[in-house]
C-alpha cells in the first residue's frame, strides 16, 4: 500500500499492522476488512495558492484466486484562511483515533504515565487553542464548538480503557490485546470500545427504521454512558464493538421477562448466559432482529451475553 498526498504536505508517521518498505510504502500481512491505519501529516510548506489537497492510497494485492488487483482511493479536503473553519470542520472521532495509536506508540517507546499525560494534554492544549481563537477574534463564550465538544468525554474513556488503565487488576495480557486493538482496528469500530453504545430495549416501540431495501428494524433509544440513565426497571443492551452485553434490571415488569426470557420472575432467570431464547411474540422478534442488526453491522463475530 502506498499513500500520496498534495505537494506541501508530507506523511511523516504510519500507524497500524504493517511493514515499511520505503518512506511511503506500506507491506501488509494481508487485506480484510479488520484493519484499520493512522497517518500522521505535516504542513511544510505554504497551501495559501491551493484551493485543495488531495489524498491517495494505492493497494496492490492478490486475490484468493490468485489475481492481482489494484485498488485505489483519493480524498480531497479544502483548504481555509480561518482557524475558526478548521475547527468547525474538524472530526473529533478521526483525532481520538490517531490519539489512541499514538498513544499507544508512547506507551511501548516510554512509560504508561506519560501516554496518559499526553492524552490529558490533547484536551487541554485544544481547549486552550479555542480560547485563544476566541481572544484574537473578540468573542467571549468557551463552549467548545459542536465538532470538538466531545473530545475531554471520549479522552477520558480512553483514559479509563483497559490499554491505558493503572491498576494490578488489569492482566498484562488484557492490556497488550487492548493496545493492539487501538492500533489495528477501523475507526467505526475503535469508536464502540472506546466509548460503547447505550439501548434501552424496554423502550422499543413500533416506529422502524429501514435497514435496507427489504428490511425493517425497530432501534431502541440510545442513551449517555451514565448511572442515571440506568434504571432498575429498564433492560439495556451495551454494544461494545467485540462484545454486546444485556443488563436485566432487578425489577423488570414479570410480563416483558416472559415474553423475552420465557420465565415467570427475575428469580427465575440465570445469573448469565449467552443464549436468548427464539420465542413466537413480537416483542422477542424485535429484540433479537435488532441484535442482528447489530451483529451484521460489523466484518466480526461479536460475543453475546445477558446478565442481571
Amino acid at each position: 500500500m502506498r499513500i500520496r498526498c498534495t505537494r506541501g504536505l508530507a506523511i511523516h508517521t504510519f500507524h497500524g499492522n504493517f511493514f515499511v518498505r520505503s518512506t511511503d510504502l506500506l507491506v501488509l500481512p494481508n487485506v480484510n476488512p479488520d484493519a484499520g491505519f493512522g497517518m500522521q501529516v505535516a504542513i511544510e510548506d505554504s497551501l495559501t495558492d491551493s484551493g485543495t489537497v488531495c489524498f491517495q492510497a494505492a493497494i496492490l494485492y492478490t486475490s484468493s484466486r490468485g489475481e492481482r488487483r489494484i485498488r485505489i482511493h483519493t480524498y480531497c479536503l479544502p483548504v481555509v484562511k480561518s482557524a475558526m473553519d478548521l475547527i468547525n470542520g474538524a472530526d473529533q472521532e478521526a483525532v481520538v483515533g490517531l490519539v489512541a495509536k499514538m498513544a499507544v506508540e508512547r506507551t511501548t517507546m516510554n512509560s504508561l504515565k506519560e501516554a496518559k499525560d499526553a492524552l490529558f494534554n490533547v484536551a487541554v492544549d485544544y481547549i486552550q487553542a479555542y480560547g485563544q481563537i476566541l481572544t484574537s477574534s473578540n468573542k467571549v463564550s468557551l463552549m467548545s464548538p459542536y465538532s470538538l465538544r466531545l473530545i475531554p468525554l471520549y479522552i477520558l474513556a480512553l483514559m479509563k480503557s483497559l490499554a491505558f488503565r493503572f491498576g494490578a487488576n488489569v492482566k498484562l495480557d488484557d492490556r497488550v490485546y487492548a493496545m493492539n486493538l487501538m492500533k489495528t482496528m477501523p475507526l467505526k469500530f475503535l469508536m464502540l470500545v472506546i466509548y460503547p453504545n447505550l439501548y434501552a430495549i424496554h423502550n422499543l416501540d413500533d416506529k422502524k427504521v429501514s435497514v435496507d431495501s427489504e428490511t425493517e428494524i425497530c432501534i431502541p433509544p440510545r442513551h449517555q454512558l451514565s448511572s442515571e440513565n440506568i434504571d432498575r426497571h429498564g433492560i439495556y443492551v451495551m454494544d461494545c464493538g467485540e462484545a454486546i452485553y444485556m443488563w436485566i434490571g432487578r425489577s423488570v415488569n414479570d410480563r416483558f421477562l416472559q415474553q423475552l426470557f420465557d420465565v415467570k420472575s427475575f428469580n427465575e432467570l440465570p445469573d448469565h448466559s449467552s443464549d436468548l431464547p427464539e420465542l413466537d411474540n413480537e416483542l422477542s422478534e424485535r429484540v433479537r432482529n435488532f441484535l442482528v442488526y447489530l451483529y451484521e453491522s460489523r466484518p466480526f463475530g461479536p460475543s453475546f451475553v445477558y446478565f442481571k
